[in-house]
């Protein structure tokens, strides 16, 4: 039954849906356990407010809610409160100036031109970036912080040393980006960013579980980055493992306008179905948003193709069929909330574990289910720990 196929798969998830604690680096001294350095609020010994910087790499969707959550889950730790509500769907500009003027904090500060972007992914502009950081916080040293969104942001902090400790948010692969040296290692003392081993290739290992396919497509940029964004590797390895075909198409991304990357990447998913792929993995592309997702589970569903999300339920929501991975991003904002907290207790960044594991959930459109014709098993919907009728 198809339930005894999935059990091991979730029982291998639950088995990481908490951090372990911190691992030994290679070639290191012992690595602080977390739990050594307390998550409680504390003011710098000076008795001043730690002050917080960002960095991203463009205008992503991801990026503001998953700063969102960092903010939350610093506030359900008592570092911090709101004066209203976070507002909702603003560009991570507008929200960190809103956070500069709305927190309300003894021990935190979000400086509010401490915020960095080489335009919106301008592969031209990113040394003046990493430039204009490094000599920030060399020159005036009123940064003592930074979080660094997605894999450029992350990329570019190590490229700069970093100066001070930085915590990297929003990656598909840290460790294939090289951001990080290890699981185990970010390779930097002050270099800090959540790693997830084999996320992706235990969802691509379970869609192919419910899905016999044997030709399964893929869309990305072709660029290094592109590829890991996309977890191209992670999909080919799995392909040659289990025997079946990636069919590849490339979108462009990166240094084109947001509107340019949604029509490249829709085109792309147009592509795939008129090549009848049996399957299709929605990986992280800059042109798969809140808003095209619709559109893209839309062609699909047309074409009868079954669907699965890297992102998660969000996107199965909108219309695509399955998805493995996390309900929201409060997990990932505590986890990341709680690092920022222990190295302002006194951790250095590299001490701190970086392992960490979405909780399981099973996602399912039961309305697209319906329209590619495809029956869902009961043991199928009483796995999945979302069930939606409809999309958005």
């Amino acid at each position: 039954m198809i339930f005894r196929l999935l059990l091991p798969a979730l029982l291998a998830l639950c088995l990481f849906a908490f951090p372990p604690l911190a691992v030994q680096a290679a070639g290191q001294a012992p690595a602080a356990q977390d739990s050594v350095f307390p998550t409680t609020p504390k003011a710098r010994p000076d008795g001043k407010r730690w002050r917080i910087g960002y960095v991203d790499g463009g205008d992503y969707a991801d990026y503001p809610l998953t700063l969102d959550a960092i903010v939350d889950g610093l506030q359900r730790l008592g570092w911090l409160t709101t004066t209203s509500d976070v507002p909702e769907r603003l560009s991570s500009r507008d929200l960190w100036t809103w956070l500069s003027k709305n927190i309300k904090s003894d021990t935190l500060e979000f400086v509010q031109d401490a915020w960095w972007q080489p335009g919106n992914f301008d592969a031209g502009k990113r040394e003046a970036v990493r430039t204009a950081i490094a000599d920030r916080i060399r020159q005036r040293g009123d940064v003592d912080l930074v979080i660094a969104m997605g894999t450029w942001a992350g990329q570019d902090m190590r490229a700069i040393g970093p100066p001070v400790p930085t915590i990297v948010g929003s990656t598909s692969d840290p460790l294939a980006a090289g951001i990080v040296d290890s699981a185990q290692d970010s390779g930097r003392d002050n270099l800090h960013a959540r790693i997830e081993p084999d996320r992706y290739q235990r969802q691509v290992r379970l869609f192919r579980e419910i899905v016999p396919f044997k030709k399964l497509g893929i869309v990305y940029e072709d660029s290094e980055a592109g590829r890991t964004y996309a977890a191209v590797d992670a999909v080919e390895q799995v392909g040659k493992e289990l025997g079946f075909a990636v069919q590849h198409c490339h979108a462009q991304s990166s240094s084109v306008s947001t509107e340019t990357a949604i029509a490249n990447a829709l085109q792309c998913y147009r592509d795939l179905a008129q090549q009848r792929v049996d399957a299709v993995y929605v990986t992280t592309h800059r042109g798969v948003t809140l808003d095209s997702i619709s559109d893209i589970a839309k062609a699909l569903r047309q074409a009868k193709i079954p669907s699965f999300s890297m992102a998660g339920s969000r996107d199965v929501e909108r219309g695509i069929l399955l998805s493995l991975a996390q309900a929201d991003l409060s997990y990932v904002g505590l986890f990341h909330a709680e690092t920022i907290a222990r190295i302002f207790n006194g951790a250095k960044a590299r001490q701190l574990s970086q392992l960490w594991v979405d909780p399981p959930k099973i996602a399912l459109n039961l309305a697209t289910a319906r329209i590619i014709g495809f029956d869902p098993p009961v043991d199928i919907l009483l796995a999945a720990d979302e069930v939606y009728e409809a999309d958005r």
